[in-house]
């Protein structure tokens, strides 16, 4: 059901770290947004978050749902928790919208997709980073042929999070309801692999707790091929001294090398191809300063999201498409556990 006529209701699940930024984003799209609650079950997050004044709160989902109406529930809540919010939503009749990685297990997000699938709901999985100016102007280069054959792929995630981080939440760091240094902090940056380069065909991992007090893997390397031959791989910890240094991206081909480095892929420091493109006169203002890892993406990913429910567009990141990016990651996890190289795709 497209909704054309009048604002699309929106209510927010989850009030923490990253629920400021769909605040933000919500606010920004006031004329086609109207913001109708928001819920969390822990009184001190939802006390502190920066609501507009007057928004409804509750403590539980499906009050909140049958009081406000809502058209759509943007999930903010710990990722282990998104596969049973977004059924909990579905089976409501509403659209769902969760943040990234929709689910720490491979059945929980085949569960959530297959809700939404028979709800006849939409499903939305965040992927910001996607839409930052650096990438973008990546990706129109990959799409155009420029690199010509891709040979090799290096992401760098060298970030911190120190154990106070984890301490402050009793779910962080948890294998269930948070996943490791791949699953929380560099979700988008595997997201990249298959989005920038193509179809993957193995994926061969090693992961360890070196120094944080926590379930999951603060550091880990991660070889990939891709069903072309090229290889590449994947570096990433949560234990750099003494702030985040790096969230990087090289992609090196027949005819052209690039890598857009940063703190948070915001930066392109290298830009060289065979050949010439008008957009080659943007790489200067496609780099941005950003205090912040999660860049500048959700605005647009909102409009996204609004013109897919008035009928406008299509979606730049459905189910089926946070699918492929939590595939990579259970692959990942998968290998880590046994030593083995994993093929794709995994059963579905």
């Amino acid at each position: 059901m497209t909704i054309t006529d009048r604002p699309i209701r929106i209510a927010i699940l989850g009030t923490g770290r990253i629920s400021g930024k769909h605040l933000e984003a919500i606010a920004v799209h006031a004329d086609d947004l109207d913001l109708v609650g928001a819920c969390d079950t822990n009184e001190a997050a939802l006390a502190s978050a920066a609501l507009p004044e007057g928004t409804p709160t509750y403590d539980c989902l499906e009050t909140m749902i049958e009081e406000t109406s809502p058209d759509i529930v943007t999930i903010c809540t710990p990722s282990g928790l998104h596969p049973d919010h977004a059924i909990r939503c579905a089976k409501a009749g509403v659209h769902v919208m969760s943040e990234k990685p929709m689910a720490t297990h491979w059945q929980d997000g085949l569960d959530m997709v297959k809700a939404c699938d028979d709800a006849g709901v939409r499903m939305f999985v965040v992927k910001q980073n996607r839409l930052n100016a650096t990438l973008q102007l990546l990706k129109r280069a990959v799409e155009s042929g420029r690199f010509g054959r891709i040979d090799m792929v290096n992401i760098n995630v060298f970030w911190t999070r120190p154990q106070e981080y984890y301490d402050a939440a009793d779910w962080r760091g948890t294998r269930d309801l948070d996943g490791g240094a791949f699953m929380n902090q560099a979700s988008h940056y595997i997201d990249l692999l298959d989005w920038l380069i193509g179809p993957i065909d193995s994926i061969h991992a090693m992961m360890a707790t070196r120094e944080r007090d926590i379930e999951t893997e603060d550091t880990g390397v991660l070889n990939v091929r891709w069903k072309d031959g090229g290889v590449g791989s994947v570096n990433v910890t949560m234990l750099t001294y003494p702030k985040n240094l790096e969230g990087s991206i090289t992609i090196l081909g027949q005819t052209g090398s690039v890598r857009v480095g940063g703190v948070a892929v915001n930066e392109i420091q290298v830009w060289s191809f065979a050949d010439e493109h008008p957009d080659d006169a943007s790489i200067r203002e496609a780099s941005y300063e950003t205090g912040s890892v999660y860049g500048f993406g959700h605005p647009p990913y909102y409009r996204n999201v609004i013109e897919v429910l008035r009928g406008e567009s299509e979606a730049m990141t459905d189910g089926q498409q946070g699918l492929n990016s939590l595939e990579l990651l259970i692959a990942a996890y998968r290998s880590a556990e046994t030593g083995e190289t994993v093929h794709l795709p995994l059963k579905r």
